[in-house]
């Protein structure tokens, strides 16, 4: 790339960059692009990034891979029952261990190398995840939000710090659940007015099943998103973060994203190009 094609690009940015100053953007990062050396460092360059040109990103994240990791050197099988992780006693014990312990702190230490300033917490912290337990329990200590209370966040926000939350609630009783990462962004999204909320997957968005390319959606407003689910065109792992969009969005979230996180730099090339580079859906 020669020195005009950085200028052109500099310059594309620069509207989306003075739009979102100021703007609270939350991002989901989770999954096989966790695993990756050079998609970590390139994630938490794009962090420090926004955040450098004044963007607020908070950063929820999962943690799967990991917790499977620790599972098996602790010789507890994994379970899973309809694509969601059967969380007994012991298993909760693992999975707090892994995503406040170790995970948390692995992406603060990344983005603090960067030279940005990130705080780790999680939803336990200030009681900012209040949880209940999914359906009827039958997948044990596996949680759903009930309320965020966003207040521990302010000051960090205010104050140029970068939020990021292991995704682990609490019941008013003070019972910790396993919460799906996805959702618990949606709901700290509605909960602080963001701009935008990004999911980073490992697939290239929302596909048109129907067409026969599987071609990428590109746009789509919350009608739309909907009839792509009553249509069954979004199916299986995409259904969960898609219904988590509409809800977002459906709370005042200005617009949503589904992105390929294994494409480096993902999330730059979504916020600051005109083409964008995953699913839009917008309120």
């Amino acid at each position: 790339m020669d020195d005009s094609q950085r200028v052109s690009i500099l310059s594309e940015a620069l509207p989306y960059i003075q739009s979102f100053k100021g703007r609270k953007i939350v991002i989901k990062y989770g999954g096989s692009i966790m695993e990756d050396e050079k998609l970590k460092k390139a994630f938490f360059r794009d962090i420090a990034l926004l955040s450098s040109v004044g963007v607020c990103p908070i950063v929820i994240h999962g943690g799967g891979p990991e917790i499977n990791t620790w599972l098996n050197k602790l010789e507890i099988s994994p379970k899973f029952e309809n694509g969601i992780r059967v969380t007994d006693h012991k298993t909760m014990d693992i999975v707090e261990m892994v995503l406040m312990g170790r995970v948390n702190k692995q992406i603060v230490r990344g983005i603090n190398y960067t030279g940005s300033l990130a705080v780790g917490i999680s939803g336990l912290d200030g009681n900012l995840i209040q949880s209940r337990e999914l359906g009827d329990g039958s997948h044990g200590l596996v949680g759903e939000v009930s309320k965020i209370n966003p207040e521990i966040l302010d000051p960090l926000i205010s104050t140029g710090y970068i939020p990021v939350i292991s995704s682990i609630g609490s019941t008013v009783q003070g019972i910790s659940h396993n919460i799906n990462a996805d959702f618990v962004a949606g709901e700290i999204a509605a909960s602080i007015n963001a701009e935008k909320l990004i999911l980073l997957t490992d697939t290239p968005g929302i596909l048109n099943k129907r067409d026969n390319k599987n071609s990428l959606v590109k746009q789509i407003n919350l009608k739309e998103a909907r009839e792509l689910i009553q249509k069954e065109i979004v199916t299986e792992g995409m259904l969960p973060k898609t219904e988590c969009c509409i809800r977002a969005l459906a709370q005042g979230v200005k617009a949503a994203h589904i992105i390929d996180g294994r494409i480096e730099h993902s999330l730059l090339l979504e916020v600051f190009t005109n083409s964008g580079i995953g699913t839009m859906i917008l309120a």
